[in-house]
């Protein structure tokens, strides 16, 4: 099936949640990357219950609480100073180093691109012009339009509604197995960017795609013979 727009997942996709790692591992020597690695995972559990059981909270919010869940069970003394300097890495992730490129030689190619994200508005927007996205994307869509976080199906019919295409015909692309589920089960087509060289979920799912980083998505999409462009080299969407 031709594949007439591309949808991205933000955090663990295009930018890297693990980079905060270093942040904490300065504030917190030695645990780091534990911090970090529950910290994650305690944010997206929060998204699903809060989900589950209607009662939203912006991504914002839940990610404050999911850090100061895991510094008590980690027994860190997180001060008010330490946590702001946390939450402020979350305006300013990192992106990872393929992104950029990857984004603009399907731009170059004319595909429509776009990011959605449980990130509320002004986190996405931060990231993504901390990055130097924004000329490269139609859209930067956010779940909080629908006060549901993927993989309720409400999120995933914000890309449909934004270009008017079929689930079908467009490509969802994510670093996060669940993400690709759930995008898969909605009707996408799915590309499974596994960073981590993780084993799929046991959920039924085969995505359409996989590879380690967003230049098997280039590969995947016959863009594999062309040379990335220089990162500065930036067109506006139409």
């Amino acid at each position: 099936m031709a594949i007439q727009a591309i949808i991205f997942d933000a955090y663990g996709t295009l930018f890297d949640v693990y980079s905060i790692g270093a942040v904490a591992d300065r504030l917190f020597p030695g645990r780091g990357s534990g911090l970090a690695e529950l910290w994650r995972d305690k944010q997206i559990e929060y998204t699903r219950l809060r989900t589950l059981s209607n009662t939203y909270k912006p991504f914002w919010e839940i990610t404050q609480d999911a850090l100061i869940f895991s510094c008590r069970k980690l027994g860190l003394d997180l001060t008010l100073d330490a946590q702001s300097e946390l939450m402020g890495e979350y305006a300013k992730l990192q992106a990872f180093p393929d992104s950029l490129a990857a984004l603009q030689t399907l731009r170059d190619e004319g595909k429509k691109l776009a990011i959605l994200s449980n990130g509320n508005p002004e986190m996405l927007m931060a990231a993504v012009t901390a990055g130097g996205m924004q000329a490269l994307l139609n859209a930067v869509l956010s779940v909080h339009s629908v006060k549901k976080f993927k993989t309720a199906p409400e999120a995933y019919q914000l890309g449909p509604d934004t270009f008017g295409l079929s689930a079908k015909d467009m490509l969802f692309v994510s670093s996060n197995a669940w993400d690709v589920c759930g995008a898969a089960w909605f009707g996408y087509q799915t590309f499974w960017v596994n960073r981590a060289n993780l084993p799929m979920d046991e959920l039924g799912v085969t995505p359409t795609g996989s590879g380690s980083s967003l230049t098997d998505v280039l590969l995947f999409m016959g863009l594999g013979q062309k040379p990335l462009p220089a990162p500065d080299r930036l067109t506006q969407p139409s």
